[in-house]
């Protein structure tokens, strides 16, 4: 009892606090909430359990709530409050959606988003651009045959990293040097396909070049992704170089949209935000509007410069009901849009999942696993009330040389679907297989 405030991450829900009184969930709608190995417990979730066993209120702060939360306080099960003004009197940005449908060829920074950005560097100010996908290009291709950077191990491409000459993959780490021919056809002629971070620093680099700071310095621009902050210390001595004007054009992955107070910063810029909103998962534009939102909270953060603050989004669906409610910062409107999709659909919050989870040596002993278990689990007696869908490989089929499979089981009520992943569970543990490596039940389960 001598410490009486504990800060930590999620497993710090767990701490011995023999008179905790208040649990604080900050970002509740975060997903890193949820433990993804081993024990797949929700932080956010064991620590309202926790409130409710020990007496203590929680507290589940989010300028963007999770659906579940937002739902919960619409029923009244939460009482909201709200904080409509910002820190230090700033601002929240204007939302300028730029429409490529419109624009030249091949843009990759549109010419408007261009001229706001040189209108920033002329006034000292600084500018963000956001793309989520770390690299110079997520594959490398031959020009001449079908041959892709594909890794051996994962059914994933390998992303090329042009400052190390390599191919990695995202998923196991495999790396190998990039090779000076296609290794099927000998073509010299291999180019990479999309962009990442890294290509895009060079590019701006590039269209910058010549240009100066009010100084008469060249204008500088910063990458901030996991491989630029690898090393010890990196991050907090890119930070610094951010925070005292040095960079006037900061490139990063969602990692720059997170909590940073940047006072220079007046021009957010969001690149390639549409594909998650043809995504196949469900919460793709609850998680897209999250971090558009923060994002655009990196800007205007300065009262004095709140004024002109911007947050560019460039979209090839520029009247897509999420880009209207971002406009107005309006997040009650796109949840009220959300939740009448997923009410629709009888998605969660309005029924419950969970997701079973094989890896095997091939695909076919991880599905024939789940099949049998599906099969044994119809004998239960609260069958009746619960949804058991077939089996399908998982997105990323392949990770490691490790073929994985699953299974979603839905209901409309929760103590139905519990009770029948407690009766299931034993069925489970006899259904063991050989070359089964292991499978695991997640509840509620964040991707699917």
């Amino acid at each position: 009892g001598a410490a009486r405030i504990v800060l930590g991450t999620r497993m710090a829900v767990f701490a011995s606090m023999p008179k905790l009184a208040l649990v604080v969930v900050d970002e509740e709608h975060d997903p890193s909430y949820k433990q993804q190995e081993g024990a797949r417990y929700s932080a956010r979730d064991l620590a309202l359990y926790r409130g409710k066993l020990e007496g203590a209120k929680v507290v589940l702060g989010s300028a963007t709530p999770s659906l579940e939360s937002w739902h919960a306080g619409e029923k009244g099960r939460y009482l909201r409050l709200a904080m409509p003004s910002r820190v230090g009197q700033g601002r929240l940005p204007e939302v300028r959606l730029v429409d490529m449908n419109h624009q030249p060829k091949g843009a990759v920074v549109s010419p408007q988003l261009l001229l706001a950005m040189q209108e920033r560097i002329a006034r000292g100010e600084q500018s963000l651009l956001f793309l989520n996908r770390r690299g110079y290009a997520p594959v490398l291709a031959c020009t001449a045959c079908d041959w892709k950077s594909e890794c051996p191990h994962c059914s994933a491409y390998r992303v090329f990293h042009k400052i190390d000459r390599t191919l990695r993959c995202h998923h196991c780490g495999f790396t190998e040097r990039v090779p000076r021919a296609c290794p099927l056809c000998g073509n010299l002629d291999i180019a990479p396909v999309g962009r990442g971070t890294e290509r895009l620093e060079e590019h701006l680099a590039q269209l910058f070049a010549g240009l100066t700071r009010p100084d008469g310095q060249p204008v500088r621009i910063a990458r901030m992704d996991a491989d630029t902050t690898r090393a010890k210390g990196a991050l907090e001595e890119q930070l610094s170089e951010v925070h005292s004007g040095a960079v006037d054009v900061l490139v990063g992955t969602q990692m720059v949209t997170k909590g940073h107070d940047f006072r220079r910063i007046t021009l957010v810029a969001a690149l390639n935000a549409d594909s998650a909103l043809f995504s196949s998962d469900f919460r793709a534009p609850e998680r897209l509007f999250a971090l558009l939102m923060q994002a655009a909270g990196r800007a205007g953060r300065d009262a004095g410069r709140a004024g002109h603050s911007q947050m560019w989004v460039q979209t090839w669906v520029p009247d897509h009901p999420l880009f209207a409610a971002l406009r107005k910062h309006d997040y009650p409107a796109f949840a009220r849009q959300q939740l009448d999709e997923r009410e629709a659909a009888a998605m969660p919050p309005f029924s419950y999942q969970a997701l079973v989870r094989a890896d095997a040596r091939t695909q076919e002993v991880a599905q024939e696993f789940l099949r049998a278990a599906a099969e044994a689990s119809q004998a239960l007696p609260e069958a009746p009330q619960v949804t058991v869908f077939p089996p399908v490989p998982m997105a990323v089929q392949r990770v490691a040389n490790v073929e994985r499979a699953q299974m979603v089981v839905e209901a409309a009520s929760r103590p139905a679907l519990q009770r029948f992943l407690a009766g299931w569970q034993p069925v489970l543990q006899e259904q063991r297989v050989k070359g089964l490596i292991r499978w695991a039940v997640d509840v509620d389960p964040l991707a699917i």
